[in-house]
């Protein structure tokens, strides 16, 4: 998945919700584009955030696909 950055430098972050995420589910998670990506759980907007390179998060999104089902623990 490639996305282009977006946003003017201080605005607010659009957020966008995993297509895996659902209403009733334990597992969301929303990201959202700057000069980093920006990644969050969608239940706690307010809480933590990872930031992310682009190229961490192009590195990452292969093994994410790959991955079924909850990780170990």
């Amino acid at each position: 998945m490639t996305r282009r950055l977006h946003g003017e430098p201080g605005s607010a972050p659009e957020w966008i919700k995993s297509s895996y995420s659902t209403d009733e589910g334990p597992d969301c998670l929303e990201m959202a584009t700057t000069e980093q990506v920006l990644v969050r759980d969608s239940k706690n907007p307010d809480g933590p955030r990872l930031t992310l390179t682009p190229a961490t998060w192009a590195a990452f999104l292969p093994y994410a696909a790959a991955c079924e089902g909850p990780a170990p623990v």
